[in-house]
């Protein structure tokens, strides 16, 4: 099957209600609240019913993620109403929609159980159907089957726009929250993996916690069917959570607390974000939130039981009925966690799905050129029915001629193990220089990366990005997700043998990314010319986390250097005289280097915006501004240990915010800060040493009736200042000032 019967969803709400009763007071209000907000509601009456036919409705709720049924009073005599209701049920019974109830004053069991209107209305629809008893044993079972399911009753002593606030809140966090995520552009066979890998995941049973293994070569669609599963099933557990490419996003050292923070909150959708400090912390957290809730986790692509361990170290860790579904090239890695009953070897794709697959990718409707069966054929025998090489090779072949497709194979033919590593560089070959060089910066540095980020450095490197960056992705060799670009892990390595193909020598790649490396080369005597020979186009340097990095590099010799990111480089004692006055350098951040005591005695740089040195606990002055720097806007100087300000502070004009708080020693501000006329933001917090603001009169130009005209935001506390009478120093503070 080529892609999922389930219809797609166009509407986040379909409402179901008897217009007569609740047209224009709830209903109309309900439904301006969701359109405010955004959400995409289709709104059923009795006046839109005139224009439409039944299918037209029923084809409504299909596409549709939520249903609100309002029951009213006079709902159930609405053989319309009770029509699309039993829809919707059924819609429900197939895990394709979520109904939410309102009981529009009326109880309950009056729905379901038939009581005063709705039996009333019953008794009349079984008197005018007698022939058709069906049809209202339906109406009955399906009443039955929404006025047992958990909404709102609302009562006339109830505040209408309070439940309307709390129908809108559930909609908008817990409900559309979680939104489905994207497959496949061609998700071939996928639909009859879901239908086996959903009897193995038993989901009637609501008692049993069951985990479950998906198991497979790389690009056989492993992480595809697993977003498949997720999306047909997510919305019939309390909380959800596709965690992707654990084993990428667990390298980092904090990347597994990061995947615990992304669980328990992708789950809970809390109003402000939970944080997590350590792996074990994750754990206990995850156990106290999550035991008592029935929750779909999916760990997507783990190598490693670490990781197991801390994201679903044991079954009991979730509530019951929940499912823990893992993917893995790795079947061994499963055997301490799941039974083989419980393992789904996912395999390539039969002959007609190959086919099927292939051809989606290859002829696009708007070529009709005509290709030899022979050749398709050929194509397929070399993809061996793997998902991955099938979209590639497909891409690279889609509009070319019958001679290029012979080509194309004839190279093929000369691969003696048809290994997919060589099957994939045919898409490689094809290329262009301007695009083979952006993919190999991408396979080597940038995968994962936001798309705008590298599409600038691509940009700095005189590379034509955005022409190379399109073609990579019609080519499927690359793909942007939610402005991330993302790269197959079997393409990716691809990349990278070819950057390593190009010499035993290390210094004679093009690329070096293995930490061994760029040690090995960055120590020989030669040192990093061939970095450096060019390195005067370099715009950004990051070489935060460089632990044993003791002396910045001069950047003179990068005269275009905008970015310089040093933070937590914990050994750096001194910082180049370079950074005083080069001209291009916008953002400079040293925090967290803790044995950094000073920077150069001057800082002159025209164009420097930010300079951060939030926790260099050492750190005791800042540099003499001895020009007016019109640029600088941001001065992160907290926890630091600084006496003063210089006087010359007045010289940073444009600076907007200044960060102070935690710096202990601090004893004074100079009366020259008061010259800062468009700061916004100021931080002096848990300054005990710091016991007022200097004196107004002190300030060369005694007519400022007001300091600071465009303060918005003042943070004085756990300081001296909290503790006495600071009613005169701020009494020349704009009046709209907040004090925090």
């Amino acid at each position: 099957m080529a892609s999922s019967s389930k219809s797609k969803k166009i509407y986040d709400v379909f409402l179901s209600f008897r217009g007569k009763d609740v047209r224009h007071n709830f209903v109309g209000h309900l439904y301006g609240a969701l359109h405010r907000i955004g959400i995409y509601t289709f709104r059923d009456s009795e006046e839109l019913k005139k224009g439409y036919n039944i299918s037209m409705l029923m084809k409504a709720i299909e596409e549709s993620c939520i249903a609100i049924i309002v029951f009213s009073e006079n709902y159930a005599s609405s053989e319309w109403c009770l029509t699309e209701m039993v829809k919707i049920v059924e819609c429900k019974n197939q895990n394709n929609i979520t109904i939410l109830p309102v009981f529009y004053k009326v109880n309950p069991n009056e729905v379901r159980g038939g009581r005063k209107s709705y039996k009333i209305a019953m008794a009349k629809h079984e008197s005018k159907f007698r022939e058709d008893s069906e049809k209202v044993k339906k109406w009955k079972e399906a009443l039955l089957d929404a006025g047992n399911l958990s909404g709102w009753h609302l009562n006339d002593r109830d505040d209408e726009s309070k439940i309307i606030q709390e129908i809108v809140k559930e909609i908008s966090t817990t409900q559309l929250g979680r939104t489905p995520l994207h497959v496949a552009e061609h998700p071939v066979g996928i639909d009859s993996k879901v239908v086996k890998l959903k009897s193995m995941l038993n989901l009637e049973s609501k008692d049993d916690v069951f985990m479950v293994g998906l198991w497979g070569r790389g690009g056989i669609g492993k992480t595809t069917l697993g977003k498949a599963i997720y999306n047909n099933i997510f919305r019939q557990f309390e909380g959800s959570s596709f965690l992707a490419n654990v084993r990428e996003n667990s390298k980092d050292r904090n990347g597994l607390v990061t995947l615990q923070e992304k669980l328990l909150n992708d789950i809970l959708l809390p109003k402000e974000r939970l944080a997590v400090s350590t792996i074990d912390g994750g754990i206990n957290l995850i156990q106290q939130r999550l035991g008592h809730k029935r929750v779909l986790v999916i760990l997507d692509d783990v190598d490693h039981l670490n990781q197991l361990r801390a994201l679903a170290g044991k079954i009991n860790w979730f509530g019951n009925g929940s499912r823990i579904l893992v993917t893995t090239r790795d079947s061994h890695l499963l055997t301490p966690w799941i039974d083989k009953y419980h393992v789904y070897e996912v395999k390539t794709l039969d002959n007609g799905e190959a086919h099927e697959l292939l051809s989606k990718h290859a002829f696009s409707p708007h070529h009709k050129l005509k290709i030899r069966e022979d050749l398709v054929d050929g194509v397929l025998d070399h993809a061996k029915g793997l998902p991955l090489a099938l979209e590639v090779l497909g891409s690279f072949l889609c509009g070319r001629r019958q001679d290029e497709w012979e080509s194309v194979l004839d190279n093929l033919s000369r691969i003696p193990k048809k290994d997919i590593n060589d099957v994939l560089k045919i898409s490689y070959d094809g290329l262009e220089s301007n695009e083979k060089g952006i993919f190999l910066h991408i396979a080597c540095f940038f995968k994962g990366w936001k798309f705008y980020h590298v599409k600038n450095v691509l940009d700095s490197c005189d590379f034509n990005a955005v022409i190379g960056l399109q073609i990579l992705t019609e080519r499927s060799l690359i793909r942007t997700i939610s402005g991330y670009i993302e790269v197959h892990d079997l393409i990716q390595l691809m990349g990278k043998d070819i950057v390593n193909k190009e010499s035993d020598d290390p210094e004679r790649r093009s690329r070096l990314w293995l930490y061994e490396d760029v040690l090995e080369v960055l120590s020989r005597d030669i040192l990093v010319s061939p970095f450096l020979a060019n390195s005067d186009r370099l715009k950004y340097m990051n070489l935060s986390k460089c632990s044993s990095l003791v002396r910045m590099p001069d950047i003179s010799c990068a005269p275009n250097l905008e970015e310089l990111d040093l933070s937590c480089c914990k050994s750096l004692v001194e910082a180049h005289e370079s950074i005083a006055n080069h001209d291009k350098l916008q953002w400079l951040n040293l925090s967290f280097c803790f044995e950094l005591r000073n920077l150069p005695k001057e800082l002159k740089s025209k164009n420097l915006r930010s300079l951060c040195l939030f926790g260099c606990t050492k750190f005791e002055r800042l540099p003499d501004i001895p020009h007016k720097l019109g640029t600088l806007r941001a001065l992160n100087l907290g926890d630091t240990a600084i006496k003063e300000l210089p006087a010359s502070i007045e010289n940073l004009v444009s600076l907007r915010n200044i960060l102070l708080s935690g710096c202990k020693n601090l004893v004074r501000l100079p009366s020259s800060i008061y010259k800062l006329r468009k700061l916004r933001q100021m931080g002096v917090a848990d300054c005990p040493n710091l016991i007022g603001f200097p004196k107004h009169e002190n300030v060369a130009d005694p007519c400022m009736k007001t300091v600071f005209p465009n303060l918005q935001e003042l943070y004085i506390g756990r300081s001296y200042l909290c503790q006495v009478d600071v009613t005169e120093d701020l009494s020349r503070f704009p009046p709209s000032v907040t004090v925090f």
